[in-house]
């Protein structure tokens, strides 16, 4: 499977290199975009379920590094949902090997 990496800035400034089984992520994040963070989560959470499917099409089992990066993305979002205008950029889509897509 065409695994790949999206790289987060949370609203405190943190950075985060996070990791999709499939590049479906390209499809629910643009590199340079602030969403609203419920938005990032969920869009995260459609993404993250899709590739975790697709791994279970190919292996017969789901994705256990999808559904461990969705919970530590639920995790973080979890210490900003009281900021107001709280947002998640998306930095970069990078493939296997870290190179910028």
């Amino acid at each position: 499977m065409p695994e790949m990496y999206f790289q987060v800035c949370w609203p405190d400034g943190v950075v985060q290199r996070c990791y999709s089984p499939s590049t479906i992520v390209e499809d629910f994040s643009t590199p340079g975009t602030a969403y609203p963070l419920k938005e990032f989560v969920e869009r995260s959470r459609m993404a993250l379920g899709i590739a975790c499917e697709r791994v279970r099409a190919v292996y017969g089992v789901p994705s256990r590094a999808a559904t461990g990066q969705l919970a530590e993305i639920e995790s973080a979002a979890a210490r900003y949902a009281d900021m107001d205008g709280a947002k998640v950029t998306v930095e970069a889509l990078l493939d296997a090997y870290g190179n910028v897509r």
